[in-house]
């Protein structure tokens, strides 16, 4: 069975979906005002695996990712550019997509945008103004979490911290690990010279961030799903407004199940504009490495665990990846087989399984399913040598090692 550590709990618990072997899920998309980076992708690719190592276990995954199209950053960003949002995002978008591709991270036919659900979000914002956890102040909307219960109890956040004196903060999103002890914007009502609006039952004006995620969840998904991922900053001052949004709106647990992935740093190092250290994708494949090396290194570890990229690494994972390939080569060779005693090979191929799926039941610890994946090849490859494997054991190989990778996507066939 999978075990998931669930951020909600703080445990490690059985995987157990609302419906038998159906499941919901919601991974946070990118914010396109800018191209994403490694660090992004890493979250993007421990969340396909764990997309594809449901799929693998028999799980029909109904999933959503969304896009961010309508914030302050890309407002600005397409200010400094001298463009229109649209132009901006549009062409981060594209850019997303490609290096999706790339990368094999296994996208829906349909990625709804912020700018596409803004009919959900007034829905939910008038159901909200309704029952007196939101309100107006001016053109804009707050949302007071003090009306709701619980408020904070993903992150656990200590309310009695909580300032006595009103508090709004108008930001759709704020830098840094910490949080606004306040009421949070729903809404940004229009002001003279905005260039992006809407005309809506609430008036004139555009949907905040924290906003976005709730309409598009709901409109897609429903108002309960069974795992919501996303990166470790998340826990701070964005996932608990979810909650706070959909299940006032609701009245119901969200999400069942609540998993964050930790950063990726470089050299030690958080990435930043302002250290001139982010990477891309396409500056990796510059440097030589395939998109396969690039996705081994990003899911090769744990997503609890931040994980340091550095070209001394990269070259070490490279290299063990191209073990993986050469072992699984001589495994799949045609000659020099032993006798086949009639068994059809099911034995080490179960072997190979069970290996793979007991890293994998732990938490999704790619690493050690993989490390387990490679030593039991290597053994493998030793009794193929001493002519103890026969050709129904490779042809069982064969097809185990091509349903594995079909949720690692590291072309080991």
């Amino acid at each position: 069975m999978l075990n998931l550590y669930n951020t909600m709990s703080r445990k490690i618990e059985p995987f157990k979906p609302h419906r038998a072997r159906s499941v919901k899920m919601f991974t946070c998309g990118p914010s396109i005002y800018r191209k994403p980076h490694v660090g992004n992708y890493r979250s993007f690719l421990w969340e396909d695996v764990l997309l594809r190592y449901l799929e693998y276990q028999g799980y029909t995954v109904e999933r959503v990712i969304n896009l961010t199209d309508v914030e302050d950053k890309a407002i600005a960003e397409a200010q400094q550019e001298g463009g229109t949002v649209q132009d901006i995002t549009e062409s981060i978008a594209q850019q997303f997509s490609k290096d999706a591709e790339l990368l094999k991270i296994k996208l829906p036919e349909f990625i709804p945008r912020s700018s596409n659900t803004v009919d959900q979000a007034v829905h939910l914002i008038k159901i909200l103004l309704a029952r007196g956890y939101a309100y107006r102040h001016g053109n804009d909307i707050f949302y007071d979490p003090l009306q709701f219960k619980d408020f904070g109890k993903l992150f656990r956040l200590d309310m009695t911290r909580w300032p006595k004196q009103k508090r709004r903060f108008r930001r759709d999103t704020y830098p840094g690990r910490r949080w606004n002890l306040g009421d949070f914007i729903l809404w940004h009502g229009y002001k003279d010279g905005d260039s992006l609006y809407w005309d809506t039952e609430i008036g004139r004006g555009r949907p905040a961030w924290n906003i976005q995620d709730p309409a598009i969840i709901t409109k897609h998904l429903g108002y309960q799903i069974d795992i919501a991922c996303g990166g470790v900053d998340n826990l701070y001052r964005h996932h608990d407004y979810n909650i706070a949004v959909i299940e006032a709106v609701s009245g119901k647990e969200f999400s069942r199940y609540w998993i964050h992935g930790e950063h990726l740093l470089v050299d030690g190092k958080k990435m930043s504009k302002s250290r001139g250290n982010i990477v891309y994708p396409e500056d990796l494949l510059r440097d030589g490495y395939d998109p396969e090396q690039v996705r081994f290194y990003l899911i090769y570890g744990h997503h609890r665990e931040e994980l340091n990229l550095t070209h001394q690494q990269l070259e070490k994972t490279s290299q063990r990846l191209n073990s993986f390939r050469g072992m699984f080569q001589e495994l799949a060779a045609g000659a020099g087989f032993a006798a086949d005693p009639g068994d059809r090979g099911g034995h080490w191929a179960n072997k190979l399984r069970q290996e793979f799926e007991q890293g994998m039941n732990d938490d999704l610890n790619v690493r050690a399913a993989l490390d387990n994946l490679h030593e039991a090849m290597r053994e493998l490859v030793v009794l193929r040598r001493q002519g103890k494997l026969t050709r129904a054991d490779a042809n069982a190989i064969r097809q185990t090692v091509a349903q594995i990778d079909n949720v690692l996507q590291l072309n080991l066939r």
